[in-house]
C-alpha cells in the first residue's frame, strides 16, 4: 500500500525509477520490493504504475504489455 500511495504522487507526464520510489517511502534499499508491488498493481489507471521506469531510463516491463506502457506515457506527455 505504501508503494501504491507513492505512485499517486508521481505527476502526470513524469516518471520515477524504482529506486526513487523506494527512497520516497523511506526504504532506499527496497527497489526490488517496489518492483514487486508495482507488478502486482491490479488497477493500473487508478494507481499509475506505468510511471515507474528503470534507473537507467529504460521503460522496462509492464503487467499489461510494454507497448501499452509506452502508449500511456506518450499520451500523458502529450497532455502535460
Amino acid at each position: 500500500m505504501q508503494v501504491w500511495r507513492a505512485l499517486l504522487n508521481i505527476p502526470q507526464g513524469a516518471v520515477q525509477s524504482y529506486g526513487s520510489v523506494a527512497e520516497s517511502i523511506g526504504r532506499p534499499r527496497a527497489a526490488r520490493a517496489v518492483g514487486t508491488a508495482v507488478g502486482h498493481n491490479p488497477v493500473a489507471l487508478i494507481i499509475p504504475c506505468h510511471r515507474v521506469i528503470r534507473e537507467s531510463g529504460v521503460i522496462g516491463d509492464y503487467r499489461w504489455g510494454r507497448g501499452r506502457k509506452m502508449a500511456l506515457l506518450a499520451q500523458e506527455l502529450g497532455a502535460a
